[in-house]
């Protein structure tokens, strides 16, 4: 077993997963728990903003990008209006998946990928000064030697 790296602020920080394969979806929150983050979990982009309506902060979507109905960036636009300060990561298992998010400047992560490069890079997205989360930020861990 591996060691994954704790948030520093522990679970005050709310991440709400979103992906329409219920396995990945469960799997992604179940290490993120282990990381000492506050997890929601949901189905759909639809079934997300039923869920967050009247919830308090969420630090950061990470959504799959290709889902039916409602796509990973339509919903973190959808989202980022009422929550501006919303950092966004999205997740794809498609050969395209990445050149579907570089326009929208957020956070990329490509599927299969080690849990412990998922933390890392949620960690960086999260703590990074840079509010604008510019585009073109890929993290590939079939790419990474380490």
């Amino acid at each position: 077993m591996f060691a994954l790296p704790n948030s520093p602020r522990g679970a005050l920080e709310t991440i709400l997963v979103v992906d329409d394969d219920a396995t990945i979806g469960q799997l992604v929150a179940t290490i993120l728990r282990r990381a000492n983050f506050r997890v929601l979990s949901a189905g759909s982009g639809s079934a997300a903003l039923a869920l967050v309506k009247g919830l308090g902060r969420i630090d950061l979507l990470l959504s799959d990008v290709d889902m039916p109905n409602l796509s990973g960036p339509d919903l973190g636009i959808a989202m980022k209006k009422t929550r501006p300060d919303l950092r966004v990561m999205l997740m794809s298992g498609g050969p395209d998946g990445n050149l579907l998010v570089l326009n929208y400047g957020w956070a990329f992560i490509k599927k299969p990928f080690l849990p412990v490069k998922l933390v890392e890079m949620i960690l960086e997205v999260l703590h990074s000064p840079d509010r604008s989360q510019m585009g073109g930020h890929e993290f590939d861990s079939r790419k990474d030697k380490t």
